[in-house]
């Protein structure tokens, strides 16, 4: 009896994992397609993009985890599809942006998802999600800091019909264009979706055909209750208890002096737990806002880093945990309040969850990181005529961990894109970078040090709208086990000269002239352990590196450092007088 023909009753352990990795090759190849194929830098250099492959019911049984949120926005995005089409039928292929309609972060992020179907039977849906350069608004970029509600937020597609037996709907792309700044580069890379998506098509459906239909859903089950089981053993040998943290968003981008809340309670028993959020701060009237999708991608994503980096991604890691959300809060907020900045607050939700498990697991503890940020410059390009948005996505230091120091000039939690080649930036826009380096002194002290920020300098060739959403300007970010916190970030406009002004963590549509400059600061982690505590060697390492200056050195650390060497007497003398 060939592979073919048998029943489901013949998979076996072998087989079951050539189809898992044949359908992690197959994410990855569309991945590859998708990122080669990008007209926009956001997807093609910054890699704002995930793939994935679902069930005939749209949970997610592969995903290449470029940004570990979408593992949430998918299943949300997919069973819109399945709730407003009974007719789906080989060679459609959906849109849908809408976060409260489906499950997309914020309105930017569209999902394009197809079905597959093998001899007239729906197998499970194809799709990527991808960030787009401008889908309209009142800013270019179409993520105002100053949103008041969604529709401040640019164009929103419920779940569309984008193609009937593999034809375009061009009415589709032409009110798409009429909404966009960028009207060819965001169809551009909607098109590149569309191809990503065909190639994992046929690549699924020859997997398929090789191991049968019948063996094929039975590995799609048995890869959900796999994962699922997987976290749950591990669970179960945590220590049980309740345990609660909170981590605080600087702003909402409208009440600038009001700190958001995010508080979890983690009740762990068993080879369960219970995260619960409901104590957190009412729904914001800027866009600091999450739904719940991202608030389970969240949660599944610090479990996973604790747990094992290499488990199997699905939505199978679902069921391992329970969520309590209260409606009208900045975790489950009601339509239409904003949520386009909402990358802040998931940054505080996993910092928190992190916090929180930190007491259960504490030899996986770790410090804060820098949070995400993205600047966006809107305008007509000197080199082409038309307009263009510039969007960079950028790090800094990542929090120090129970055995190692933090990265610097990274991306840091569930933010996983890339940080845009200077070479592309200055090729593509109006703009020359004038620097970009580490801060010395930026990562927090501690027996391990927290990562650096960066700085990254600007000087604007043309005139400009220019919109900045990020973190941690305000609030610095937490050391853990007796570290230090990391620096703050900063965002200034022609520092050091008359005009010079400091804008808000979150800011929307300031008008740069061209021959302005603006220098961008992003936060250092925060440091872990007693910094008294570091090995003096690792100290003076920092200090010839460039790292960590002389006077920071005997400050932070009570290390004397004198020319290329270590003072030991001084040194000791120092520490001991410190305690």
């Amino acid at each position: 009896m060939s592979k073919t023909q048998s029943s489901a009753a013949h998979l076996d352990a072998i087989d079951l994992e050539i189809m898992r990795a044949s359908l992690d090759g197959i994410v990855q190849e569309m991945q590859n397609s998708l990122f080669r194929t990008g007209f926009s830098t956001i997807v093609r250099e910054s890699q704002d993009a995930s793939c994935a492959i679902m069930n005939e019911r749209g949970d997610v049984i592969a995903q290449h985890v470029v940004l570990p949120l979408h593992i949430g926005s998918f299943p949300a995005c997919c069973e819109a599809v399945l709730r407003n089409y009974d007719d789906i039928a080989e060679g459609d292929a959906y849109l849908i942006n809408h976060p409260y309609e489906g499950g997309s972060p914020h309105a930017p992020d569209m999902a394009l998802i197809t079905p597959v179907f093998v001899d007239g039977l729906l197998m499970g849906f194809c799709a990527s999600i991808a960030h787009k350069s401008d889908i309209g608004g009142p800013v270019p970029g179409s993520c105002s800091g100053q949103a008041r509600e969604t529709f401040n937020e640019g164009l929103h597609l419920p779940a569309i019909r984008y193609q009937r037996g593999y034809q375009r709907n061009v009415e589709i792309e032409r009110i798409i264009a009429c909404n966009s700044r960028t009207p060819e580069l965001v169809l551009g890379d909607i098109r590149g979706q569309l191809g990503s998506s065909r190639l994992g098509e046929e690549r699924l459906i020859a997997l398929i055909l090789k191991f049968g239909k019948d063996n094929a859903q039975a590995c799609f089950a048995r890869l959900l209750e796999l994962s699922h089981l997987r976290m749950r053993a591990a669970i179960s040998q945590w220590v049980d208890g309740i345990y609660e943290a909170e981590r605080f968003v600087d702003d909402d981008g409208i009440e600038l002096n009001t700190p958001v809340r995010i508080h979890v309670i983690a009740e762990k028993k068993g080879d369960s737990i219970t995260f619960d959020f409901t104590r957190s701060a009412d729904q914001t009237r800027g866009p600091a806002n999450i739904r719940p999708p991202l608030v389970n991608a969240a949660i599944a994503y610090c479990l996973i880093a604790l747990v094992d980096p290499n488990i199997f991604v699905n939505s199978g890691l679902f069921k391992a945990f329970n969520v309590k959300l209260r409606e009208g809060s900045v975790m489950n907020p009601r339509f239409p309040a904003p949520v386009n900045t909402y990358n802040p607050t998931v940054h505080a939700t996993v910092e928190a969850v992190f916090a929180a498990l930190t007491n259960i697991v504490p030899e996986k503890s770790r410090a804060d990181g820098c949070g995400s940020r993205s600047i966006i410059l809107g305008g007509r390009s000197t080199y082409t005529g038309k307009g263009y948005v510039q969007y960079e996505i950028l790090g800094g230091g990542a929090g120090a961990r129970a055995s190692k120091d933090g990265t610097s000039g990274t991306s840091v939690n569930q933010s996983n894109a890339k940080i845009a080649p200077i070479e592309i930036v200055e090729s593509e826009f109006p703009t020359r970078v004038e620097r970009f380096e580490l801060i010395r002194d930026s990562g927090g002290p501690g027996k391990f040090r927290g990562g650096l920020g960066i700085r990254r300098d600007y000087t604007n060739l043309a005139d400009a709208r220019f919109s900045i959403r990020s973190t941690k300007h305000v609030i610095a970010p937490n050391g853990a086990a007796g570290g230090s916190k990391g620096r703050t970030g900063d965002i200034l406009i022609n520092p050091g000269q008359s005009d010079e002004k400091r804008l808000p963590t979150r800011y929307a549509d300031y008008p740069l002239k061209a021959g302005d400059h603006f220098q961008l600061d992003t936060p250092g982690g925060g440091g872990l352990g007693n910094p008294f505590e570091r090995d003096p060697e690792r100290v003076l390492k920092d200090v010839m590196e460039g790292y960590l200056s002389i006077a920071a050195a005997e400050r932070d650390y009570g290390v004397i450092v004198s020319g290329e060497s270590i003072d030991q007497q001084a040194t000791r003398n120092l520490r001991q007088k410190r305690g």
